[in-house]
């Protein structure tokens, strides 16, 4: 009996020994990530927050392990966001009548937190929810397309913008500022790779990523083209001809100035460790 006794000890004293030697000696540096999933898009044209018309978003990043703990991650990320006021229940919305779509490609810089202690391979230390903040930049230019053919709305100065009627009103920079917020939770499916989910919501330093911002403009502000017809930029300020009586007469809210429009990515994806090994602490 007592050999016994020694026996599972010792089996009980090796099996300890051997997982807290690979605890300790293996060290997570990083991992390379990609994911795919839906995102959508908040502004002028989806004041409630709906999430009714979600769209494609993809990206890549690269993390950095400075511990267990803490990282720093570098991604790129591509969204494509649409919305329409015919998808509103606000008849104000729905009179209005725009639309618009746009391709985000993001670049962005964040610090990342996981709530447990994060070590791959190892049970009990192989998953954690994380959070990360940080900032970034994105490209955008939206669109619209009328009697088929595509017209990029920025160059139109829908809202004025560029023209003498309107000096203080200056065409909107292609380029602005994010400042991402993610949660989300990842586990490892071995020492090598995991699979993650989270949900980023950008606060942006635009509202113009839908083309919608101010006050409309006024017919006079945009002249006939050279043959008498109407010219694109007419055309796409107030759509809300197409349904009846236009509305869009000069200083008449288009848009909510005092609101940014934002966005948020939902991604699912795998990642790939990259790992090293430094020898157990002597005890």
């Amino acid at each position: 009996m007592m050999c016994k006794k020694i026996l599972l000890s010792c089996i009980i004293a090796t099996v300890v020994f051997s997982s807290k030697a690979q605890y300790e000696s293996y060290k997570q540096e990083g991992e390379f990530g990609v994911g795919v999933g839906l995102d959508h898009y908040f502004g002028d044209l989806n004041t409630n927050a709906a999430l009714n018309h979600p769209k494609f978003t993809g990206g890549v990043y690269f993390l950095k392990q400075f511990s267990n703990y803490i990282g720093i991650k570098v991604a790129g990320d591509y969204a494509f966001l649409a919305y329409s006021d015919k998808y509103s229940k606000n008849p104000v919305q729905l009179e209005r009548n725009l639309s618009f779509n746009t391709n985000i490609w993001e670049f962005s810089v964040n610090g990342v937190f996981n709530f447990f202690k994060f070590i791959p391979g190892v049970d009990g230390f192989n998953y954690t929810p994380y959070l990360s903040l940080g900032a970034g930049v994105f490209s955008y230019d939206p669109y619209a397309y009328l009697n088929g053919q595509k017209y990029f709305l920025r160059p139109l100065g829908t809202e004025g913008q560029g023209s003498t009627d309107y000096p203080g009103r200056k065409p909107y920079s292609s380029m602005a500022v994010c400042f991402p917020l993610t949660v989300g939770f990842k586990y490892s499916l071995s020492e090598k790779t995991n699979v993650f989910a989270e949900v980023g919501y950008r606060f942006t330093t635009t509202d113009y990523i839908d083309d919608v911002s101010t006050t409309y403009a006024g017919p006079s502000t945009f002249p006939p083209l050279p043959n008498g017809q109407p010219s694109p930029a007419f055309l796409l300020q107030d759509r809300s001809y197409e349904l009846g009586t236009p509305i869009g007469i000069k200083g008449r809210q288009r848009g909510n100035s005092a609101q940014n429009d934002a966005y948020v990515l939902f991604h699912v994806g795998f990642s790939f460790n990259i790992s090293s090994y430094k020898c157990p602490t002597a005890q």
